[in-house]
């Protein structure tokens, strides 16, 4: 299996670029995308008593920081789910949060999502589903006539190989029909839900993107062995 760093996506002349740090990153208006973070995660589970290392955040953060200062956008939007819950949305957390923009040398916005419901955090505004140029931002998938829909809240990952040696990798996910882009979840703990048949997918795997169109699996019959395609995005 092999990639890029980056893999291009075209939609009605605007382009994305999807990155192999689960991130889309919007030259055109220089918006780097990321979605379902879930900050506080493992305080969140500590808090019920079940034992997880606090570590994930600040490696999340920093593939984040990195982004943003290697790309240099105009604005991050999260696309929902920055945080777990306010169980775990400790004093440490919410100082790391406001000290973010400042790091990365450019605002924050925050599309609210069903993690934030609730939450109050200092100088981050919830903001509801927005346009932006062509692209419909959203948490959750809401597809939307005339723009393409960007958003997270579904971590697709895909099933590749059989067996004892099938991955679960993390991907975007472009569905042609509803003309939406879903990106991976980019926190580090989180886990992931298998994409539907048809779906155009592009791969996350060791620090590179991998376009991957697998054929629909015969009914029936033992499973195909997936192969690596080319995948044309929407024209």
């Amino acid at each position: 299996m092999s990639g890029a760093a980056c893999a291009e996506f075209l939609w009605r002349g605007h382009r994305l670029q999807l990155l192999a740090g689960r991130a889309a990153w919007d030259p055109q208006q220089g918006l780097l995308l990321v979605a379902d973070l879930h900050l506080g995660k493992a305080e969140t589970f500590q808090s019920q008593g079940i034992p997880l290392p606090s570590d994930g955040d600040g490696a999340t953060l920093n593939a984040l920081l990195a982004l943003a200062h290697h790309h240099q956008p105009r604005e991050v939007v999260v696309l929902g789910d920055l945080i777990h819950s306010r169980l775990g949305l400790t004093r440490e957390l919410r100082q790391k949060l406001l000290a973010l923009p400042a790091l990365m040398g450019c605002p924050l916005r925050l599309i609210g999502g069903n993690h934030e419901r609730g939450c109050w955090l200092e100088g981050l505004v919830q903001e509801p589903s927005t346009a932006t140029g062509p692209l419909w931002l959203s948490h959750a998938p809401e597809p939307r006539p005339g723009q393409l829909n960007v958003c997270g809240h579904c971590h697709p990952v895909a099933l590749v190989g059989d067996g004892a040696d099938r991955l679960r990798l993390p991907c975007f996910a472009y569905d042609r029909t509803a003309e939406q882009l879903v990106l991976p979840a980019f926190g580090l703990l989180t886990g992931g839900h298998p994409c539907s048949q048809g779906e155009a997918l592009w791969l996350v795997a060791d620090g590179a993107i991998v376009p991957w169109n697998p054929s629909p699996r015969p009914r029936n019959r033992p499973r195909p062995s997936l192969r690596p395609r080319g995948v044309n995005p929407a024209a």
